[in-house]
């Protein structure tokens, strides 16, 4: 390995570690947009309710109930 060799970085890399040492908050930032979405309490009652309320789709649902 010669003397002057340096690792290599990809565009992307760059840029990213670039994006962090310009934004240090960047992180907690997106911890706080994924708990807006994702991170929410589940109600197991409802999920329950709407599996029960599930109609069963047809195999093919443009020609209903036409091979009987």
């Amino acid at each position: 390995m010669p003397l002057f060799w340096k690792p290599y970085k990809s565009d992307t890399t760059q840029f990213i570690e670039q994006l962090r040492a310009q934004r240090p908050t960047l992180e907690a930032e997106q911890r706080a947009g994924r708990g807006l979405l994702w991170d929410r309490p589940q109600d197991r009652e409802a999920q329950s309710a709407y599996r029960a309320a599930r109609v069963p789709q047809q195999p093919y649902v443009y020609f209903p109930n036409s091979h009987k």
